[in-house]
């Protein structure tokens, strides 16, 4: 089975978009299944406003139906709403294409937190564009129950994994650091809600990994953390394994795959109890979710690093990428329905398609 995967999230970033869909494609070929991506890769860009260093990318319909063609896919699934995904979508539509998508970013609360745009108008938006879905996949049963009740239909279970062979408490390092070591790792952006963080009255040291639109601002109003900049694979393992709690403040992600990453390096999590720790942590003592954040890192300073990684080698990639393959061989069409999505389809100058 050969499945495009539309994203407009794609290397270089890195964040857990990326990390989710790079994973996935390494999986699903035990699964009988191949994974093609249509990304931003050579595609015409512009600048986001409001965030340096992410480029939003300007396919035009022709070329977004001759990569799709080029494919030659059984399934397509959609993974973001930017302009890739919105093009993809409509191929699809026009072309009488079953789809899925998956519902990955709080675009309601990150665009409102640079922008005085109403959430409401944005779920509206969201909901119409993942209506038309066969499938949308979302990775706990708490952002599905919430979605549910903002109207939202068809959603089914993808959640995420960990490389428990990358992170590992095997891989620490030592750090000159006072203790304890408390750690956030991500984009350092509004949204990601560091300021809890870093405001914090803690012993020993904060530690942020990762980049971002925020990051002068915060580094200048909080210059007794240490701020470690971008680091990937094994210099990110030896820092998570190094630090006594990972500390998630974030109000807005959906999952947030560095949680099983940092429980993976026998780290006990700190967060707020919203969806995404809600799922992850639970009632597990492997973290602690408390209003107060400063109380669930101390919380988290008492458990069992042990316990952690027990947790964490749990939940595979392979586990992940077998829900995904699931959800999507549900719009898998018949052979002789295969010979029709594989038919000649070429854009006209002006954008319309005709056969």
């Amino acid at each position: 089975m050969r499945i495009l995967i539309a994203t407009d999230a794609w290397h270089p970033q890195v964040n857990g978009v990326v990390r989710t869909l790079t994973s996935l494609a390494r999986n699903v070929e035990k699964l009988g299944a191949t994974i093609e991506f249509l990304s931003p890769e050579g595609f015409r860009s512009v600048r986001v406003p409001t965030y340096p260093g992410l480029r939003l990318a300007l396919p035009s319909p022709r070329q977004i139906a001759k990569r799709i063609e080029e494919a030659k896919p059984d399934a397509i699934h959609i993974a973001t709403e930017g302009t890739i995904g919105i093009m993809t979508r409509a191929w699809c539509l026009r072309h009488g294409k079953p789809f899925t998508t998956s519902y990955t970013t709080r675009f309601p609360e990150y665009i409102s937190a640079r922008w005085p745009i109403p959430q409401s108008w944005i779920y509206a938006a969201l909901r119409r564009f993942h209506g038309a879905a066969a499938v949308t996949m979302v990775a706990t049963p708490s952002l599905t129950a919430e979605l549910t009740e903002r109207g939202f239909r068809n959603l089914g279970m993808w959640t995420r994994g960990v490389d428990t062979a990358l992170f590992s408490p095997d891989k620490v390092i030592e750090l000159d650091l006072p203790r304890p070591i408390f750690v956030s790792v991500g984009r350092i952006a509004v949204e990601k809600n560091l300021e809890a963080f870093l405001s914090l009255k803690l012993p020993g040291t904060k530690m942020v990994i990762g980049t971002g639109p925020q990051e002068a601002e915060l580094r200048q109003r909080f210059p007794d953390a240490k701020f470690m900049g971008l680091l990937e694979n094994g210099k990110l393992s030896g820092h998570l394994a190094a630090a006594d709690v990972f500390v998630f403040p974030s109000l807005t992600d959906t999952f947030g795959v560095v949680q099983l990453e940092a429980l993976a390096s026998g780290v006990p999590v700190a967060a707020f109890p919203v969806t995404g720790p809600k799922d992850v942590i639970a009632n597990n003592p492997i973290g602690a979710l408390n209003e107060d954040l400063r109380t669930a890192c101390f919380e988290a300073l008492k458990m069992s690093r042990h316990a952690c990684r027990d947790y964490a080698l749990a939940h595979s990639w392979e586990h992940s990428a077998r829900q995904f393959v699931g959800n999507v061989r549900r719009i898998v069409p018949t052979p002789s329905d295969q010979s029709q999505f594989h038919s000649g389809v070429t854009a006209t100058a002006n954008g319309t398609f005709v056969r």
